[in-house]
């Protein structure tokens, strides 16, 4: 029996595990890296129609983003997860398609004119579409026998509607070994879903170490926080425009601002309007409506029982089109905006953003966690002022940010969820963390709970009866190695962002009036004729 790091090794996305035991070959996760790079992600060692199984912890890309891509190169075993986990999968990876073919599309316009290469999309929604019947979705906290040295069980995360830790039992040569992958563990006390289910037993465990080095605090009150930020803002006649990621956090606000109209918390705004503008939100919302009774809390269950759906509520608009997204910032009234994406990178947000930054009386809240670099950190860290769309926007609105809603555990809720373990694992290995967090929670665990534990690097393998390490993973880092770019490589790569950012207005014009859209062609092809020499 053999681990083989494969991604999310020092790094926090880009999950990726593969398992070799008697003559099968399975992987935990296959996920798409997202952010900075900083170590190179180890290459399937095997051809993607050699490998068994998939066990998929939950939806988030960074778990399953690359699944549809071993489809499209041969895969056709089975993929076992719990059933919100296949349902959410399918909107999400359609979504990431679409992206995906959308980018290739703008590449091979310009590969035309160039003479370069076509370039192909990592994957098609019909890879997708092909992917979706090899799903065997699956329920918590039962025995799964996959075959003769394979049996799963899943048990609840508490991170994502449907999420899971992933309890592996498997047989070689006599000998049996349970090996505990703990997908993302969640934060407790969280709207919608339940609080993490520990685990009872594992003789090997591979743990996440998103917060390994942070505390949460004492929790917050979410609906004080929320009902100050919404009554002060409507008092001054603004928005409260809110980034959110589409699955999962727009569901969550969804439920606490339901709670704060049932309960009349805000005052002289009666019957105030929620616009959701995302088609990827407005389709999971649609998912967390459907029965899927055993992934509620009992908060959220009691509610069903009564007929009150958890996130729905009076006046909740959900924005398909790109006119009804216009028209929200059209309507003087105040109102509550939730759109993707989360950390303002991409997406409709950046449309609001520009309608509603520079208005003294409106509130941009964060709700979610915002990497360094992106447009959401810049504006939390105090920018003056932005660029969106090629034009300067000055940031008068309020910057507000809630506090403790995290969708992860913290350093001493990992420590707990593998404490409870007994008898204590035989070995912990740490990984989806930060470079440093990695080690320094790896240390943590052998320190606190007298458990031997490392974080490996990508590649390394090990072999799960000893745990000995078989072959050295990957040190090398990518960032300390890339070339600094010349000033005229910066000035074009600003020039290729702005071709992708035409292109994004291009398609919130989808729709729009044929008089308009013809108007906007002859622009841009004016412009092209000037510049194409």
């Amino acid at each position: 029996m053999k681990i083989q790091f494969l991604g999310a090794a020092h790094e926090v996305t880009g999950s990726a595990t593969l398992i070799t035991v008697e003559n099968k070959k399975i992987l935990v996760d296959y996920g798409m890296e997202q952010g900075i790079d900083i170590y190179a992600n180890g290459p399937l060692p095997v051809a993607p129609a050699d490998i068994d199984f998939i066990f998929l912890t939950h939806a988030h890309i960074d778990h399953s983003g690359m699944i549809p891509k071993l489809v499209k190169n041969g895969f056709s075993g089975s993929i076992y997860t719990t059933f919100a986990t296949e349902k959410l999968c399918r909107i999400m990876l359609l979504d990431s398609a679409h992206i995906q073919e959308f980018e290739a599309e703008w590449r091979n316009r310009k590969a035309k004119r160039s003479g370069d290469e076509e370039y192909e999309p990592v994957y098609t929604r019909d890879d997708v579409m092909k992917m979706m019947p090899l799903f065997k979705p699956c329920h918590y906290n039962l025995d799964y026998e996959i075959c003769d040295c394979i049996s799963v069980k899943f048990i609840d995360a508490g991170h994502l509607l449907g999420s899971a830790s992933i309890e592996l039992t498997l047989t070689e040569s006599g000998e049996k070994k349970t090996v505990l992958f703990s997908g993302d563990v969640g934060n407790i006390d969280r709207p919608l879903i339940r609080d993490p289910q520990k685990p009872k037993t594992a003789d090997v465990v591979v743990i996440e170490s998103t917060y390994g080095d942070r505390l949460h605090g004492e929790r917050p009150d979410y609906i004080s926080q929320l009902t100050s930020i919404i009554q002060r803002t409507f008092d001054r006649g603004g928005n409260v425009v809110i980034p959110c990621f589409a699955v999962g956090r727009t569901q969550e606000m969804l439920y606490l601002i339901r709670q704060i109209k049932n309960d009349r918390l805000i005052k002289n705004h009666d019957n105030f309007p929620v616009w959701v503008d995302s088609p990827l939100a407005v389709e999971a919302t649609g998912i967390y409506s459907e029965d899927l009774v055993e992934f509620f809390d009992r908060e959220t269950l009691d509610l069903l029982d009564s007929g009150i759906n958890p996130i729905h509520f009076p006046n909740l608009n959900l924005s398909i089109t790109s006119d009804d997204s216009k028209f929200i910032n059209s309507d003087p009234q105040p109102k509550i905006i939730l759109s993707a994406s989360g950390m303002c990178e991409a997406g409709r947000i950046r449309h609001h953003l520009k309608h509603n930054l520079w208005r003294r009386e409106c509130t941009v809240l964060f709700v979610g966690y915002q990497s360094e670099g992106t447009l959401g950190a810049k504006l939390i860290d105090g920018a003056a002022e932005i660029k969106l769309f090629g034009e300067t926007v000055a940031v008068n609105a309020e910057i507000a940010q809630m506090e403790g809603i995290s969708g992860h555990a913290d350093r001493d809720m990992l420590l707990g969820w593998l404490e409870n373990i007994s008898p204590k694992p035989q070995k912990v290995y740490v990984n989806h963390g930060q470079d440093t967090v990695c080690d320094s929670f790896a240390s943590l665990v052998s320190e606190k709970l007298n458990i031997p534990a490392e974080a490996p690097y990508n590649e390394a393998v090990y072999d799960l009866s000893t745990g000995k390490l078989l072959i050295e993973g990957n040190r090398e880092r990518i960032t300390k190695f890339k070339p600094k770019e010349s000033r005229a490589n910066t000035v074009f790569r600003r020039l290729i962002d702005s071709g992708k950012r035409l292109l994004a207005v291009i398609e919130h014009n989808r729709g729009g009036a044929n008089k308009d859209l013809a108007k906007f062609a002859d622009q841009i092809n004016a412009l092209c004729d000037k510049w194409d020499r």
